[in-house]
């Protein structure tokens, strides 16, 4: 394995982990501020959105191979 292929996949695996434990963060902010259903699901959108972004934006350069 070289250095480059150990870069990447260890980027990945360590983006994947930070969004996961940013979620679970919004999850637990929901939950200790008491929001209701509803206010889970504002918080998860708008917070969960600049998360979403970033992945997207790695799928697009991916497919374009940029």
């Amino acid at each position: 394995m070289s250095t480059e292929e150990f870069e990447n996949l260890a980027m990945t695996i360590g983006i994947t982990v930070l969004i996961s434990f940013m979620m679970f963060i919004i999850y637990d902010l929901a939950k200790r501020s008491n929001a209701g259903k509803f206010g889970m699901f504002i918080l998860f959108f708008a917070l969960g959105l600049g998360m979403l972004g970033f992945v997207i934006k790695t799928v697009i350069v991916e497919v374009m191979e940029v």
